[in-house]
């Protein structure tokens, strides 16, 4: 554990150092050990495990010092018959018993020999760490589907940018080339202030491109421990367009698997209420030395005392109060197994839904990358038309719209086949 955490620490020393840029993988490996809400759920792990050895702790012998150090003020007395003190029959008489000072000190040792709720407490402790072990999991699934999911959308918007960074490189070149046809009279300059136009739209689209990225990358940068003063860069294509599925046949639902460990821990419950009808059996020992002083008579005495015992506990009847528990445990038990039931068919569900949207989406992209094609090279051929004075700049213009509208397209598909993908692997339970 500590060896990876410690090559993890290495990699961020590693990217902080020599500015690479990351990918899917180096992001969920940071976030594994960096991200604050996965570290505050492998703590909840580590306190169940001490809660664990706490409980286990009542099977040991207890050891208790007591120092009693007592001045009796008043020596206390006791009314007797006075006979015993050679009076008439009949009449009483007090009798004081003790010395005005006592000290003493006792040792009590205390060891549990049988007593079923201890046994059924670490049974029950032990279920619920798998419990909380099992709730950690999910709360890293769906840590790492956040950062996937914002690391894809990182990467669609600055693949945008650079579609929109290349449009108007492209547009400069045609606008100058548009000023040299004005400075000869051969066009009339309207023309280029209607593609000067089109590249303040474009440039407008780039600035809020550029700001939904600075979002973004700051959402990644929390998500995978990172401070926001940070600088990150993230791949444009290697990922984005890789498919990230691995077998979807395989389920490792951990959604089942915790209501299975509920359902243990529901049993573990009812043979705990049961096992509270048995007796308790405890040992103890004890050893006291008390020294008794009387100063005005110059007496002194210490006095030893030990003993050896067994207790018994045994609750014969305690209002039904556990007859009514495992009613209620009955009733939690039927509950759980509905909950199973329903989180099947929810899953099922997803997990459909989920491959359906992921063919819809292969096909939405096919069609994307079709359409790019052929608005590519619809542009081509409408900048020579233009050059040559077959067309006016409005049919240009509205070209240009409809290649940055075909590559936004295509960006997009993309995303939603990535997120389709992310969701199949989430429901399935296998995000890595």
């Amino acid at each position: 554990m500590k060896k990876v955490a410690l090559i993890n620490f290495l990699i961020l020393i590693a990217f902080a150092s020599n500015g690479q840029t990351l990918d899917l993988e180096s992001c969920l490996k940071m976030a594994d050990t960096a991200n604050l809400t996965i570290r505050n759920a492998r703590i909840d792990i580590a306190m169940n495990k001490k809660q664990i050895d706490v409980y286990e702790a009542a099977r040991l012998p207890k050891l208790n010092y007591v120092a009693d150090y007592k001045y009796n003020a008043v020596i206390p007395g006791q009314v007797v018959p006075g006979m015993l003190a050679g009076g008439p029959p009949g009449t009483f008489t007090t009798v004081q018993f003790g010395v005005p000072w006592v000290l003493s000190n006792t040792m009590q040792l205390n060891q549990v020999v049988y007593n079923p709720q201890v046994n059924y407490g670490i049974s029950a402790l032990k279920i619920n760490q798998e419990v909380v072990e099992l709730q950690a999991g999910l709360t890293t699934q769906n840590i790492k589907y956040q950062v996937s999911q914002t690391y894809f959308n990182l990467q669609a918007v600055k693949k945008q940018i650079q579609f929109a960074q290349e449009n108007l490189m492209n547009l400069d070149k045609l606008i100058h080339n548009m000023q040299a046809l004005v400075d000869q009279k051969m066009v009339v300059s309207t023309e280029v202030d209607k593609l000067n136009i089109t590249k303040l739209t474009l440039k407008n689209q780039e600035q809020t491109l550029i700001a939904t990225k600075e979002k973004i990358e700051n959402l990644l940068k929390i998500l995978i421990g990172k401070d926001i003063s940070d600088k990150i860069d993230v791949t444009v294509d290697a990922t984005v367009e890789k498919s990230i599925l691995v077998d979807a046949n395989t389920n490792n639902q951990i959604e089942l698997q915790l209501i299975d460990a509920q359902k243990r821990l529901n049993l573990a419950e009812k043979n705990g209420i049961y096992m509270a009808y048995l007796p308790s059996l405890a040992f103890y020992a004890a050893y006291n030395y008390s020294y008794n002083i009387r100063p005005e008579s110059n007496y002194g005495k210490g006095i030893n005392g030990a003993f050896l015992g067994l207790k018994l506990e045994w609750t014969l009847f305690d209002g039904f109060e556990k007859y009514n528990k495992s009613k209620v445990n009955k009733l939690n038990s039927e509950k759980i197994n509905q909950q199973m039931e329903l989180t099947k068919q929810q899953l099922d569900m997803s997990v459909e839904n989920a491959k359906k949207q992921v063919e819809i989406q292969k096909n939405s992209l096919a069609i994307s990358q079709e359409q790019l094609k052929l608005a590519l090279t619809v542009n081509q051929q409408l900048k020579t038309s233009f050059e040559q004075g077959v067309i006016s700049s409005n049919d240009l213009i509205k070209n240009e719209t409809d290649l940055y509208q075909a590559q936004t397209n295509i960006v997009v598909a993309y995303l939603q086949l990535r997120q389709a993908e992310l969701d199949l692997l989430k429901a399935t339970g296998n995000i890595k």
